[in-house]
């Protein structure tokens, strides 16, 4: 599922004027996307897997200005990152016991990050899960890091997008408040075309499309 050691083929994905995205290890099952969203010449590094010769490509956008860690689950090389460009790790503040496990200076936020347009809402909070989004209502750039995704083990066979199989019979209504141009996810390249009607898409068919996903996944897993 997820693959380990030096990144040297990573994938680039998701590139825009506002930022670039990239798969460390494009061959892995998870596909562990991150991304660095660019403002006015200053670098958010999101949900980061660290990979050979990574900065070179976000250094086109501008200077690391911090490093952000939107699932509790996702502390990924955070750390690493924020102390090689000797910037904070920032952590939304409702999320539980993530600080302490990040070896990087660290900053607690409740609503727009910095200065930035990218405002944080809060997703899914429950004891087993916590995760957060971050949406550009001026630029429509919506951050989702693990409710949905674009990964063969998210997706039922007619979806381009799909809900999390652990979400799937609760998908996140929350995110029906958004009207995004460009969605960018935390496992598999983003969506940007007709955006706003996939994600709803998705959402709508996700407990209806579950008995197929679930098929699909257990003759994956025997025949794989």
């Amino acid at each position: 599922m997820k693959s380990s050691g030096p990144a040297t083929d990573w994938q680039e994905i998701d590139r825009f004027d506002g930022g670039v995205g990239w798969i460390a290890y494009p061959d892995e099952t998870m596909q562990r996307a991150s991304h660095a969203l660019a403002v006015d010449g200053e670098v958010w590094l999101v949900d980061p897997v660290d990979a050979e010769g990574i900065d070179d490509c976000i250094e086109e956008y501008g200077e690391v200005a911090g490093v952000v860690t939107l699932l509790d689950r996702h502390k990924r090389d955070a750390a690493a990152f924020a102390t090689r460009h000797d910037v904070s790790v920032w952590v939304p503040a409702f999320m539980d016991g993530v600080v302490d496990e990040l070896d990087a200076p660290t900053e607690r936020f409740r609503h727009e990050l910095a200065d930035t347009g990218y405002v944080l809402h809060a997703l899914v909070d429950n004891r087993m899960w916590q995760e957060a989004v971050l949406y550009n209502e001026e630029n429509g750039v919506l951050v989702v890091p693990e409710a949905v995704g674009t990964t063969s083990y998210f997706r039922a066979a007619d979806e381009s997008l799909g809900v999390h199989p652990m979400l799937r019979l609760t998908p996140p209504r929350e995110l029906d408040r958004f009207d995004p141009e460009r969605l960018l996810i935390g496992h598999g390249p983003g969506v940007h075309d007709d955006t706003a009607e996939t994600l709803a898409d998705a959402l709508a068919g996700s407990r209806r499309r579950t008995p197929q996903l679930v098929v699909q996944t257990v003759k994956d897993t025997l025949l794989g």
